[in-house]
């Protein structure tokens, strides 16, 4: 079986990579923007179905292939946080999720042919109430820029979080044990 990881994300192929799996990488080029009056479930769904589409209609796959898809975003107050535009935008994300339980959410889409399943997986993250300096200086490092929520629980922003429910491999972007689970059911 061909596995394709439908992602520009290199932390999610280290997380399948570090779960023992043999895959190939394409990236989809698909709009990430959330539409109007759509929540977060079925924003991350879309997407995730969107971008395994999107490589399954590439010249480079066949119709046998199984393509992983995935889309990740932070809920605070039902509000959607992608990645951020810029530090600015970033150094807010963080003052809203400050000292605060927020849900991280990954849809995940295995297709195969014109076969799909999609579900979504859901963790809660605690950050810890950050300072001005802790958010300029965390900011600066540069490493929440592609991130949604604007950090990254397996970096520098670790020493932020001090407690999750849930998945720690969804924070990150891929939670495994679904893809695994949705593997087996395709």
């Amino acid at each position: 079986m061909r596995i394709i990881l439908a992602s520009a994300s290199p932390r999610r192929a280290e997380l399948l990579r570090t779960a023992g799996f043999t895959f190939e990488v394409i990236v989809p080029d698909v709009d990430e923007s959330p539409r109007d009056g759509e929540g977060a479930d079925a924003h991350v769904r879309r997407l995730a179905s969107d971008k395994a589409a999107a490589v399954g209609r590439s010249s480079a796959t066949h119709d046998s292939d199984v393509i992983v898809a995935a889309d990740t975003v932070v809920v605070v107050d039902g509000a959607i946080l992608g990645k951020p535009r810029d530090d600015i935008e970033a150094a807010a994300m963080l003052r809203q999720l400050s000292g605060r339980w927020h849900e991280v959410l990954t849809g995940v889409a295995i297709r195969s042919g014109s076969r799909e399943i999609v579900d979504v997986a859901t963790s809660r993250v605690q950050l810890a109430s950050l300072s001005e300096a802790d958010i300029v200086w965390y900011v600066t490092s540069g490493e929440g820029r592609d991130k949604a929520g604007a950090y990254a629980i397996q970096g520098l922003a670790s020493r932020f979080i001090p407690r999750i429910d849930g998945s720690y491999a969804n924070v990150v972007g891929l939670p495994v044990a679904l893809v695994w689970e949705l593997l087996k059911r395709l």
